[in-house]
């Protein structure tokens, strides 16, 4: 089979690589139908996630048919049209008892694309498959279901739910990529007064406006001032970093509220300064967290019922074979105006959704 492999920084390629084999009896073998590019899978060509070794396969979101499983595997079996989560989880070890199946330690967590080989490729094998994969409803297309593998979760789960986003509140997203405008269409369910989104381009900052956000900023412009006229000085209730770079953490702990919250969610490269001499006094709570997908469930039924907007984020499609060119298109997003780009078998044809 082929699959996408990571050389090393800014190495990689679509090549042939061995098919994979149960090596457990609680694994699967799933034929990918859908797999989509990840900001992390970026992070990682570029040297930030030093874990990953060379010759790893990437990708940790897809959607695909089961056609093998081992002898333990009691919840789905070969036919089944599944979602693999971007978390493993063993299900035995205290965080998973927890539900806090990010932080596995019975060999789960984030490994797929990791540690061990991922999704970018033709078959996939997944560890633990009665709790890291899910059985999908057959009206959910696999176009929007890819997205549930990661990025509503995490947007949900990181963001909306750590930050404890509440009726009536002020929420400043900054980072209006596909993780920034999932966070803004999950904080919707949640009745705040007003969504901010904050991005560098015009493109997704009219994205954010599309799914919902009710002002936006160019983050040059001083998106803080805003806020503060909006919120007659008081500053967002919550604020949500969608980035992963020092200046937009950095940003959100000036714009939140004294007793805010702020929600990290972008992977860092680089160490963030946090200002505990204007903080310490402000009883601000800041949260960071690696997704559980403990919301997996939740998210799929309203999927289902069509109360995610996840069509809206999916900008370009396709087939597996042209994964270095989605790359590049994913990569350069100012450009090309990407948002999520899914890449699927022969009927997946080169597309891009007109706004």
């Amino acid at each position: 089979m082929k699959g996408f492999v990571f050389h090393g920084p800014g190495q990689s390629g679509w090549q042939e690589v061995p098919d994979p084999d149960l090596k457990e009896p609680t694994d699967a073998i799933v034929r990918v139908d859908a797999v989509t590019i990840c900001g992390t899978d970026l992070h990682i060509l570029q040297g930030d996630v030093p874990e990953v070794r060379p010759g790893t396969v990437l990708g940790h979101e897809a959607v695909g048919e089961v056609v093998e499983v081992g002898d333990d595997v009691r919840t789905v079996r070969p036919g089944d049209r599944v979602l693999v989560s971007c978390i493993s989880a063993c299900g035995r070890c205290r965080y998973c008892r927890e539900q806090s199946y990010g932080q596995c330690r019975g060999g789960g967590g984030w490994i797929l694309g990791h540690l061990i080989d991922g999704t970018q490729a033709e078959y996939v094998r997944v560890p633990y498959a009665d709790l890291s994969v899910y059985p999908l409803p057959a009206p959910v297309d696999s176009r929007d279901a890819v997205l549930l593998a990661d990025i509503f979760p995490t947007a949900y789960e990181v963001g909306v739910l750590n930050g404890r986003v509440r009726p009536g509140d002020t929420v400043v997203i900054v980072g209006a990529g596909p993780i920034g405008l999932a966070a803004i269409a999950t904080a919707l369910l949640y009745a705040p007064e007003r969504i901010i989104a904050v991005d560098l381009s015009p493109a997704r900052l009219e994205a954010a406006r599309r799914l919902g956000a009710d002002a936006v900023a160019d983050v040059r412009e001083d998106p803080g001032e805003l806020v503060d006229d909006l919120t007659d000085g008081l500053g967002a209730d919550v604020a949500i970093e969608a980035v992963g770079v020092p200046e937009s953490f950095e940003l959100c702990t000036g714009m939140v509220r004294p007793g805010g919250h702020v929600a990290n969610i972008g992977v860092h490269g680089r160490p963030a300064t946090l200002h505990l001499e204007d903080l310490w006094i402000k009883n601000v709570t800041i949260t960071t967290g690696l997704v559980d997908t403990y919301s997996t469930p939740t998210l799929l039924r309203m999927a289902e019922t069509g109360r995610l907007p996840t069509a809206q984020l999916v900008t370009h499609t396709f087939p597996l074979d042209r994964m270095e060119e989605a790359y590049d298109v994913f990569a350069h997003a100012a450009e090309t105006g990407a948002l999520k780009v899914v890449l699927g078998g022969p009927q997946y044809e080169v597309a891009v959704r007109p706004d």
